[in-house]
């Protein structure tokens, strides 16, 4: 029994916390390593796109402040959100104790103060780990009351500052830095036409321009490469920072030699200006990128009911959705969103249920049957009872489920930060070797000739062009990719969608248009279409259901006048009975058409072979007597077809998977042509599946459209969303085809080849100037200057490379 107890206690506790400060790939390395030295934790883990860190430890042992001090003592820092609460119902003193104590024994609140006099609460906490309806929820399971201050409901978005300031940093270091770079171009013969202004040739006054971009904006540059060195690692800040300083004080010095001389110095400001402003501009690209990770899971918390009618004693009352209580019986009008889970105890409805399960018709509702909370009331008041409330309902499953999938996503180590550990130490030694053999063997004594051979090897293995290398063709890579309506939400994804070799797409707005449609219409011998289907017509206007509202649209598009309706009732679950035109109408099921005695045995046949095709089937009766039959489905889009057979014909595996029923799914499976059909696949499903096809050593890659495709595009190595589906799925994706093109997918994996090849060329061609040029420059035969103009050159062919990427067709 003891023991028993022990291990529950030791069981590992988990902790999210947001991390900021963090800049590439080594960072989160390095937060990763030090949590994971920590006595009591069991697995760290850091997500560089989420700036996020999951723990497992031991509470016994270890609370979230020891994570905190521990990340803070690396250099960075951890986000914490402060709220303040009106409190009611305090009484005294121990009311503001007890309400103190409870909320301070929650995980991820890091302080809680109460305040009896001003009837408020003071609350700092880790937003990751414990939200606002959290708190309230607390509060009054102590039996007091909360809410939170409307000043504090807006919080200011952290990433949103950070964008701001690099937005700052970049502004003014690309003012500073213009000068400097029109000096620069005034330079080449081919260019001497430009007037460049006396003053701006000016040793000092080039310092005076580069110093506050090298020193002040480039300070973030300094304090990474300072963290990196001193946790005994290199990264692209120690290469920038290696880069530009030399560059800058061998400019220094070449100032102060030629101070009273008339001789014009070798000047390299310009350089190492330009390069930080560059720098920057893609650091703002990326913190930008980094912001838009959360948007999914906002946009999918944005989909709740902000409120609800719930019926306490009688009386119907207005409350805000994180007051709802299990049991609470809640009244729901149509039109309006089913705030929470639960069942209906009163009314029959239809609910759109397409947010969350990805199918367009709508699910008839009568009592006990199950609702979810975010979904459509369509037509009919109901009672529902609440059965699951805040992190258990079904939309909140789905949340968790995408941030776990993304938050296990492992940053791609990018090819030039693997190297760029080693190549660091590796110039930095053969510069420092260089220097020494100079000074003492070559020319024995002549520190300045010494000192110029090794800023000319610093120089020529500045990281200019590796530091190029990768962006500029993700830039014009992704460019080019835009311009077919292909948008990649990062380079990792860029990089990654080259090895996909299975695709897994969704069935419904994917392969499917996602809209129902008529599609056959037929009538009993005898009877003329276009009075039957103005009688049809009249009655289905009536009904607010979207297949009725197909059937109705697709008879209007035919040019047919519909008749004039006396009569109307909906039949839940079954169909509709009318009268127009003085006829009885009734439309729906096999079993409306056998409680009415309608002969339908002719028929039958017929109707199973359009429901094989995926159709939906409606029988119709006039009078008593069968008249003919009406079919609706959601039609596939022209291109799906030719999609497919355009990825088979790449060797990539073509997989539909859908929640629809088995015979509609094969049957449009059939038609298009995929591999492989996985149906009545539940949103949870869908992510399970697609790891059992991981499992099996497959690159997948997974295209969806709806909500309910979120878990999955978050779980596949790249998720694709189709940009005529729901923005939540967007967000998820890593991919957005704009077009809603199934062809994109295919462009996106070529595209990404392309690109990935053209990176390869240029990492190629800037360690080839370094490989030739380091001996050069060591062996004394490369003035620094020369080191720099070959380092500019390295740079601008890499650009003109990757500027290839502008012209790159796709043919289909």
């Amino acid at each position: 029994m003891t023991t028993a107890s022990n291990e529950d206690i030791r069981k590992p506790k988990e902790a999210s916390l947001q991390i900021t400060g963090m800049t590439c790939a080594a960072c989160a390395t390095r937060i990763e390593k030090g949590l994971n030295k920590i006595e009591g934790v069991k697995i760290a883990t850091v997500n560089l796109a989420l700036e996020k860190t999951s723990i497992k430890y031991d509470s016994s042992i270890l609370s979230e402040e020891d994570f905190e001090k521990k990340i803070e003592s690396l250099g960075y820092g951890v986000v914490k959100q402060k709220a303040e609460f009106d409190i009611t119902g305090m009484t005294c003193a121990a009311c503001a104790t007890r309400i103190e104590k409870g909320l301070n024994k929650i995980d991820g609140i890091a302080s809680a103060n109460v305040n009896l006099a001003l009837e408020k609460a003071t609350i700092e906490f880790n937003p990751s780990e414990v939200s606002v309806a959290d708190i309230i929820t607390k509060v009054e399971k102590l039996g007091y009351g909360a809410h939170q201050k409307q000043d504090d409901k807006e919080q200011v978005d952290y990433r949103e500052k950070a964008i701001k300031e690099q937005k700052r940093k970049f502004l003014i270091s690309a003012i500073l830095s213009l000068p400097l770079l029109w000096t620069m171009v005034g330079h080449f013969s081919f260019t001497s036409f430009l007037y460049v202004p006396e003053f701006l040739m000016n040793p000092w006054v080039q310092m005076m321009l580069a110093t506050p971009v090298q020193f002040i904006i480039g300070k973030q540059f300094y304090v990474g490469a300072y963290k990196s060195l001193r946790n005994g690692s290199a990264n692209m800040d120690v290469l920038v920072v290696m880069g530009t300083s030399a560059a800058y004080f061998y400019s220094v010095y070449q100032a102060i030699v030629a101070t009273g001389t008339h001789h014009g110095p070798h000047l390299y400001f310009e350089t190492s200006a330009v390069l930080i402003t560059l720098i920057l501009l893609g650091k703002l690209f990326e913190v930008k990128a980094k912001g838009r990770s959360s948007e999914a899971i906002k946009k999918l918390m944005g989909l709740q009911a902000k409120t609800a009618i719930v019926i306490r004693e009688g009386i119907e009352k207005e409350v805000p959705l994180e007051e709802v209580m299990i049991a609470d019986i809640i009244l729901v009008k149509p039109g309006e969103k089913i705030p929470v889970d639960g069942e209906v105890v009163e009314g029959t409805t239809a609910v759109d249920e397409s947010m969350l399960t990805g199918e367009s018709l709508p699910v008839d509702k009568k009592v006990s049957d199950v609702l979810y909370g975010a979904t459509i009331n369509k037509n009919g008041f109901i009672k529902m009872k609440a059965t699951k409330v805040g992190r258990d309902t079904a939309l909140a499953q789905i949340i968790k489920v995408v941030e776990d999938a993304q938050g296990t996503k492992a940053p791609i180590q990018r090819l030039a930060d693997k190297i760029s550990g080693v190549f660091v130490p590796i110039v930095i030694g053969i510069a420092i070797l260089t220097f020494l053999v100079w000074l003492f063997l070559v020319e024995p004594g002549n520190f300045t000739q010494a000192l110029e051979v090794l800023i000319a090897v610093l120089v020529i293995a500045c990281p200019c062009a590796l530091g190029l290398a990768t962006p500029t063709s993700i830039m014009a890579g992704s460019g080019r990719a835009a311009e077919f309506g292909i948008l990649f939400k990062g380079g990792e994804h860029l990089e990654q969608t080259q090895g996909i070799n299975t695709v897994v797409v969704d069935k419904t707005g994917t392969v499917t248009h996602g809209k129902p449609v008529l599609t056959d219409v037929y009538t009993a011998t005898g009877k003329e279409e276009e009075s039957f289907l103005s009688l049809i017509g009249a009655a289905e206007k009536q009904s607010e259901h979207p297949l009725a509202q197909a059937i109705v649209q697709g008879i209007q598009e035919k040019g047919i006048e519909l008749g004039n309706v006396q009569f109307f009732e909906a039949i839940p679950g079954y169909g509709i009975q009318a009268t127009v035109s003085g006829q009885g109408i009734i439309i729906g099921t096999r079993k409306l058409m056998q409680q009415y005695g309608i002969d339908i045995q002719g028929v039958l046949p017929m109707m199973e072979e359009l429901e094989s095709e995926g159709k939906t089937a409606m029988l119709a009766a006039i009078n008593g007597q069968y008249a003919g039959l009406v079919a609706v489905a959601d039609t596939i889009k022209e291109t799906s077809k030719e999609a497919v057979l355009r990825l088979k014909a790449m060797g990539i595996e073509v997989i539909m998977m859908t929640g629809d029923n088995e015979r509609t799914a094969h049957a449009i499976g059939k038609e298009v042509g995929v591999d492989a059909v996985i149906a009545e696949v539940l949103p949870e499903g869908k992510a399970q599946e697609v790891k059992k096809l991981q499992q099996k050593g497959k690159k997948v890659a997974m295209v969806g459209d709806g909500i309910n495709d979120a878990p999955a595009l978050a779980t596949a190595n790249i998720g694709m969303a189709i940009g005529t589906g729901t923005d939540v799925a967007m967000e998820a994706a890593d991919i957005t085809l704009i077009r809603g093109d199934l062809n994109s997918i295919a462009d996106a994996i070529i595209m990404s080849r392309k690109t990935m090849r053209n990176i390869k060329q240029n990492l190629f061609w800037a360690f080839a100037y370094n490989i030739i040029g380091i001996p050069i420059a060591a062996a004394g035969f490369l003035a620094p200057w020369v080191a720099g103009a070959a380092m500019a050159f390295s740079s601008v062919s890499v650009v003109l490379n990757a500027l290839r990427l502008q012209r790159v067709k796709l043919e289909k």
